[in-house]
């Protein structure tokens, strides 16, 4: 038997049980769910690691467990910074403003790995040296594709030089594909 069909057997052999260990530790059956299938998700990067395990029941048990204190406390976190006015609550959650539609259709024009160092740095709020291990490049690379990254924002969030088909310049083949 292979480790992807071990995670199979183990999903159907234990999946319920985690769910409702779960639920009773967080009392909210969504979260209880998402969590367990991001145990077994953790568990398929690495299958044939999942085939050492002694006990997988106890393994996915452990790591839905620590999930779920870890989305806990962030979630704490977040609400005592409500609470103290250091961050606004949901209603000061951005909308679909306009300018919030164009940073989104700026960063679908960007090649996949300056977005992804962007948002990853930017909107998940990840130190450059966690993006890097994240996308597997060097801290430098991380740093080019920031740097380059967002000046190509600029130009097409401040309406910089165009065409005359109304499309960006680039200085760099395959940067911003224009839709």
């Amino acid at each position: 038997m292979d480790g992807v069909d071990a995670v199979h057997q183990a999903y159907k052999a234990y999946y319920q049980r985690l769910v409702g260990q779960v639920y009773g530790l967080t009392g909210d059956l969504p979260e209880a769910q998402d969590v367990v299938q991001e145990a077994y998700a953790r568990a398929l990067i690495r299958p044939e690691r999942f085939l050492q395990v002694v006990d997988p029941e106890s393994w996915l048990r452990t790591v839905a467990f620590n999930l779920a204190r870890s989305r806990y406390r962030r979630r704490w976190a977040f609400h005592r910074l409500i609470r103290s006015g250091r961050v606004g609550g949901a209603e000061h959650v951005p909308g679909l403003s306009p300018d919030r539609v164009a940073l989104v259709v700026a960063l679908s024009r960007l090649n996949r790995p300056t977005r992804e160092a962007l948002v990853l740095h930017h909107l998940a709020d990840l130190p450059v040296t966690e993006v890097a291990a994240a996308l597997g490049v060097p801290v430098g690379t991380v740093k080019a594709r920031l740097s380059r990254g967002r000046a190509l924002l600029a130009r097409e969030l401040t309406d910089g030089p165009a065409d005359e088909k109304g499309t960006q310049a680039t200085s760099r083949k395959g940067e911003i594909s224009h839709v």
